[in-house]
């Protein structure tokens, strides 16, 4: 590990030698993520990307991506797109990216089974803005808005999201 890397215990998470609350999926830790069950996959995982909503606010990194309004996460795992980003139309399962709560409005993408996702194994494990303090997810990690733009801001090419039980 180094300081670079996003260490997630159930005690919260450390980076640049700070320590953050975050929130983790509602059914804990996992090291046999299926997808449905609501826990955050245990392991170590890659950031591969950053969206962001330009209407809500400045591009946080210089290779941050803007979420446009036909931006969706396929979730369908019956079909081709599963676990990648698609746009409208999109006639198959689904999780809209521009939200009109603010869970949504800054995202860092994990490789979690991807890019050649297996079936049922789960989709878009993110790191996101929490929907209040310690609040389960869907099996995502989150933050204070607050928190989560500081992260964001400092995040290097090699910074891992490390998942610990």
């Amino acid at each position: 590990m180094t300081p670079f890397d996003l260490v997630v215990t159930r005690w919260g998470c450390r980076f640049l030698g700070r320590t953050f609350p975050c929130s983790i999926g509602k059914g804990g830790f996992s090291s046999r993520k299926k997808e449905g069950d609501g826990a955050t996959p245990i392991g170590t995982h890659r950031l591969v990307g950053m969206l962001y909503r330009p209407d809500r606010m400045a591009r946080p990194a210089d290779w941050a991506l803007p979420i446009s309004p036909g931006d969706l996460w396929s979730d369908d795992t019956g079909h081709e797109d599963y676990n990648q980003m698609v746009r409208t139309p999109y006639p198959f399962s689904h999780e809209r990216l521009t939200r009109a709560d603010p869970l949504y409005d800054l995202v860092i993408l994990t490789d979690w089974n991807w890019p050649y996702a297996v079936k049922g194994r789960g989709s878009a494990i993110f790191i996101h803005a929490w929907r209040k303090p310690r609040h389960p997810t869907e099996g995502c990690v989150a933050f204070r808005p607050d928190h989560l733009l500081w992260i964001a801001e400092r995040i290097r090419y090699q910074t891992r999201l490390i998942v610990q039980p």
